[in-house]
């Protein structure tokens, strides 16, 4: 009879609308706690203000940094982006990629394109970086920690890491798919076998994750948990486009900075008088070296051919930019494969670190999708870096579309070196802070980054070959067949030889892709000292992975964030010693 329900029907509507309800209330509560009182609309600021300290960027560093100085001083944090809260496509993992495929002015990613031709992206949103990636979390190794290049004390960095790891690491839930990688790289000699661990140990672990055990990603922005509200502005859609510089004295001391609100406004945030407030630049590897440049401290060619008044020539502003190479396999599966993002890695010997993504995220439909590894967000491999153009991802996109949904079932095996040693170079191309610069990574120019791509490989060889991983590979075709059953497919699979060394190093030139582990530009000892302060003026600090001069352990969030809390409790301890 139309209009009515059966018993069970009604049952399971009013089961379901009730569990929706209590779901619908659990996630308002959260939302609710996220509600932070200090961040406001840019267009809300008053034109001149005052603080103690000011923060140019709302990311991975500068959350956790704001939270900690916020406890004894004055915060802005000024963020371009918007708020992360309440955007599904942040929040759940089955919808990770969405917003790096987002082109669109409000997207939390901003794509750009380096001179090598390959596609990459930047973060626009409270929370950086840590809003957008795939969420492994796993520490620096412990020589990176003590080493000569940051020299950080070894148990104060341990509690940084265990303050961020309290509101956002959790324990991945490791289903078959990922169990059959982890079991794989020990077959393959990547030991011992180090279970569950946040801390970078030679061999195969399991890592943390920033997403919890229900899928829901958290994020740096978490960490303003911490933030005394009393202390802290924080201002989204405030676009910095410039530091002002005092230069009547005997170096440039920074005092100011302006920045415009989404309607265009111009605002002027001050620092207080005091001799430990200071302006610290978060902007990560392409906004911190390009709003340095913008300001008057750069290569002074750059500076005159922009018309940008002289404040310091500091030639070594955007020089040494790195950007770890990705390389990947996609291994279809003749069993379904669980959704999963990085939870395990091998940490080689020889410079590779091996990781893996797998899941019916690839095959969501109506939207097939590949996720890290989908042409909607420009990881292309099929072409070679110089030839993914705008046609081609769409001709990618569009043959994807066409594809059965059993092409989507499996996952990828993908390896990233460490370092690495080739690096590049930043350049200005207009004085607009909302244009990307131009970045040059010269991936793969050093022979030793080739020769570890090629390990990392054949290690990717081994693991698909292995017994443990049997169940998730179809064992009845040739790799040749493999290749030729999925060539119509937008990704990439083993190398046609796959034996041959130069064939797996001409592979890995052609296949490259990022994994948005880019880093440097303002590095430490060449651009800033061992307190982050920019060499050559006073009152200005960067605190972000720019300063980094590899990347640390096998993916670098944990290490930023933990940076960010580092860095102001030491700089509170000076502020507080000297009251």
């Amino acid at each position: 009879m139309v209009g009515r329900r059966s018993a069970p029907s009604v049952a399971y509507f009013l089961v379901t609308h009730a569990l929706f309800f209590l779901l619908a209330c659990r996630l308002s509560a959260s939302q609710q706690a996220r509600n932070y009182t200090f961040v406001h609309d840019a267009r809300t600021a008053p034109e001149i203000s005052y603080y103690d300290y000011i923060i140019v960027g709302g990311g991975t560093a500068g959350c956790p940094l704001a939270a900690t100085l916020s406890q004894n001083a004055t915060v802005l944090v000024l963020e371009r982006g918007g708020s992360p809260y309440g955007d599904p496509n942040i929040t759940y993992l089955a919808n990770f990629g969405a917003p790096l495929a987002d082109a669109s002015p409000s997207s939390p990613s901003q794509r750009f394109i380096s001179e090598d031709g390959v596609i990459n992206a930047r973060a626009r949103v409270l929370g950086g970086g840590s809003c957008l990636n795939a969420g492994f979390y796993s520490r620096a190794e412990a020589d990176y920690i003590s080493g000569r290049d940051v020299g950080w004390n070894s148990e104060l960095a341990k509690q940084s890491y265990e303050w961020v790891e309290k509101k956002v690491a959790f324990q991945p839930p490791m289903k078959q798919w990922q169990s059959a990688v982890r079991d794989g790289l020990i077959d393959a000699g990547v030991l011992p076998n180090n279970g569950f661990t946040y801390d970078h140990m030679y061999g195969t672990k399991v890592g943390g994750s920033i997403f919890d055990t229900a899928g829901h990603r958290h994020t740096a922005a978490d960490l303003l948990d911490y933030a005394n509200p009393d202390g802290l502005t924080v201002l989204l859609k405030a676009t910095a486009h410039k530091v002002l510089f005092h230069t009547r004295k005997a170096r440039p001391t920074a005092h100011a900075v302006v920045f415009r609100d989404s309607t265009g406004a111009k605002h002027r945030a001050y620092l207080n008088s005091g001799a430990h407030n200071e302006i610290i630049i978060s902007a990560g590897s392409l906004g911190s070296p390009q709003l340095l440049i913008l300001s008057g401290v750069g290569p002074v060619d750059q500076l005159k051919a922009h018309n940008i008044t002289v404040v310091l020539d500091q030639p070594m502003v955007g020089q040494l930019m790195s950007d770890n190479p990705m390389n990947a396999v996609f291994v279809p599966s003749p069993v379904p494969v669980e959704v999963s993002l990085i939870e395990v890695v091998g940490i080689t010997h020889f410079g590779s670190y091996i990781e893996a993504a797998s899941g019916a995220n690839f095959g969501s439909f109506p939207d097939n999708d590949y996720g890290l590894f989908s042409p909607k967000i420009g990881q292309l491999s099929t072409l070679p870096p110089k030839q993914r153009t705008p046609e081609a991802l769409e001709r990618a996109i569009y043959n994807m579309s066409k594809l059965d949904r059993a092409a989507f079932r499996g996952g990828f095996i993908l390896e990233k070196i460490m370092g690495p040693i080739s690096t590049g170079h930043l350049e200005l191309t207009s004085k607009n802070p909302n244009v990307n610069p131009s970045v040059t990574f010269n991936y793969f120019k050093h022979p030793e980054d080739l020769a570890r791509c090629v390990q990392g490989m054949s290690t990717i060889e081994r693991v698909i070959g292995s017994k443990p991983f049997s169940k998730f590979r179809y064992d009845t075709l040739s790799v040749p067949q493999l290749l030729n059953m999925t060539a119509t497919a937008p990704v990439n699979l083993l190398p046609r030889h796959s034996n041959s060394s130069v064939s797996l190093e001409q592979f890995c030139k052609d296949t490259v892709m990022t994994i948005w582990h880019y880093h440097g530009g303002c590095q430490v000892g060449a651009v800033v000292d061992r307190d982050y302060k920019v060499i050559g003026v006073d009152a200005l600090r960067v605190i972000d992975g720019s300063t980094f001069n590899a990347s640390p352990g096998t993916n670098p969030q944990a290490t930023v964030m933990m940076l960010g809390r580092y860095m102001g409790v030491t700089m509170l301890t000076k502020r507080l010693a000297s009251a």
